[in-house]
């Protein structure tokens, strides 16, 4: 197993419960080793249709913040694995999101730095976070279902990020993200990045490691200019 690899499978990753509004969410939390590292919540895809914090997409981009020396929490909605509650249309779960970056944020109060970032219904509850605050950086949002979901919150967009989708996506159609993006006004200073994976189902089946790379490469980059600026 190469070096970078060993270090992450040795990173420990504490179960966590905190107070959601109907109840105990669970989760997986890494705490980096410097108390003023930025910090990243990610959510997981539809609970209804399976999706979990050890859902592979959201797992790969926790481990791609990690190496990026994020702390990063992701989470169970109401009504998954341990978590209470149950599944309320996305209503609930934007405020279980909400509680659990107030909870991770809580753990790092000197962080300089927010990031927010999701996977599917997870990228959709990420876009409406960024609306309602203001102190995210920079938000990432794997294959948003553009087509199937209300996104018309999202202009003008606050916050700069990343909008990634793949070509073979039998979900959330590459084209549907290329007219929300076309659609969505920025305010002053923000960038929308867009990034296509070729080949790329809706769960990136064959494209894991090009969707970590992609990831990683945004983060790094957006560090470097947040640091700098």
């Amino acid at each position: 197993m190469p070096v970078q690899q060993l270090k992450i499978a040795q990173f420990f990753m504490p179960d966590v419960i905190f107070q959601g509004p109907e109840g105990r969410l669970e989760g997986k939390y890494f705490q980096a080793a410097d108390p003023r590292a930025p910090i990243v919540l990610v959510n997981h895809p539809h609970p209804m249709h399976g999706g979990t914090m050890n859902n592979k997409v959201t797992y790969r981009m926790f481990e791609t913040f990690v190496k990026a020396g994020f702390s990063a929490l992701r989470f169970n909605y109401r009504g998954v694995g341990n978590s209470e509650g149950s599944y309320d249309n996305g209503v609930g779960e934007l405020g279980d999101a909400a509680a659990a970056l107030d909870w991770l944020h809580a753990q790092h109060p000197h962080t300089p730095e927010i990031w927010v970032s999701g996977f599917s219904f997870g990228a959709w509850i990420t876009m409406q976070m960024i609306m309602r605050r203001p102190d995210v950086k920079r938000f990432i949002a794997v294959s948003p279902p553009a087509g199937n979901y209300d996104f018309s919150f999202f202009s003008p967009c606050p916050t700069s990020g990343l909008v990634m989708v793949g070509t073979h996506d039998e979900i959330t159609p590459a084209e549907d993200i290329e007219t929300l993006l076309k659609h969505t006004a920025r305010q002053k200073g923000v960038k929308l990045h867009h990034a296509v994976i070729d080949y790329a189902d809706h769960f990136y089946t064959q494209q894991q490691d090009e969707l970590a790379n992609v990831v990683g490469q945004y983060i790094n980059s957006q560090r470097k200019e947040i640091v700098g600026s």
